[in-house]
């Protein structure tokens, strides 16, 4: 009786294949479902809002339908993106000067540990006021309306950038802390070459919440500002709206917050993905 000798690496071949093939497939279903996923749950979550309102028949100025909505937001369009321009506008300049200021006071306060004691119970007090009791002081102490909004929207956004940027700047390898003592490397040249790429991680973190911050510290000035004019931003437009009880276009403005606020942090989350893709653990892909 003939024996056949089979090869061992020809039996592990396929399985070892088959299991690759799976891990690919279940890669690939995994990064279809993280867009279909959320695309079906919304698509879903619309529907039975329009549902409900059809159903009920509910009348448009207690709870209009997503389409009415919708179309709101194309008919009333000149007066509504004019307002969202008026927010982004103060948004992004409150978010520059977090950066510039939360990164400045962060670097004054590793390199000092006196001007950190002196100004950081200051810091502490601003982030835990709610901005909606310091606003109405604003308004009254500063006579330029683009800067009171500004100050607010800055006082909301700046926080996690300091704390973030202070926590990365602290949090440098204390083995290569002695490494640049020992070749007598200048504070200058510890801070850019070690302790600022420490740094990145914690305030691309930051960031991403100050984005958001921002937003809403811009909208909540809105609101305490309570000016209209040509130069008015989207939360005048849902107060007047709500005035005027036109629900339509309460929801409209809404809307555009929301997508605003989903845009800035998912801008910011890609620039934190390209900055560390490449070298840092948070962001490396593993097999």
């Amino acid at each position: 009786m003939a024996v056949t000798e089979q090869n061992p690496a020809q039996d592990r071949g396929p399985l070892f294949d088959a299991e690759e093939e799976r891990i690919a497939r279940r890669k690939k279903t995994e990064a279809i479902a993280r867009w279909v996923i959320p695309l079906v749950v919304m698509a879903i979550a619309i529907y039975a809002w329009h549902r409900v309102v059809v159903v009920n028949e509910i009348p448009h100025y207690v709870l209009p339908g997503p389409g009415l909505v919708l179309e709101t937001l194309w008919t009333d369009r000149e007066i509504l993106f004019p307002a969202l321009l008026v927010t982004l506008r103060i948004t992004f300049l409150a978010l520059l000067i977090a950066i510039v200021g939360g990164v400045g006071l962060a670097i004054l306060f590793a390199q000092s540990k006196f001007a950190e004691m002196s100004f950081s119970p200051f810091a502490v007090i601003l982030q835990v006021t709610p901005i909606v009791s310091i606003a109405p002081l604003i308004f009254i102490y500063i006579e330029s309306r683009l800067v009171g909004l500004l100050l607010c929207a800055w006082i909301v956004a700046f926080f996690p950038v300091l704390a973030n940027t202070t926590l990365g700047l602290k949090s440098a390898d204390h083995n290569l802390r002695d490494l640049f003592r020992i070749y007598r490397a200048s504070r200058w040249q510890r801070l850019i070459h070690l302790q600022l790429p420490s740094a990145l991680p914690y305030f691309l973190g930051g960031l991403k919440i100050a984005g958001g911050l921002a937003l809403i510290g811009a909208v909540v000035a809105e609101y305490v500002a309570g000016s209209g004019g040509l130069a008015s931003g989207l939360a005048f437009r849902i107060l007047e709206a709500g005035y005027r009880l036109n629900i339509p276009r309460m929801f409209a403005a809404l809307i555009l917050i929301a997508v605003t606020g989903v845009v800035i942090y998912a801008a910011t989350s890609l620039i934190s993905h390209l900055a560390l893709r490449k070298w840092h653990e948070s962001a490396l892909k593993r097999e």
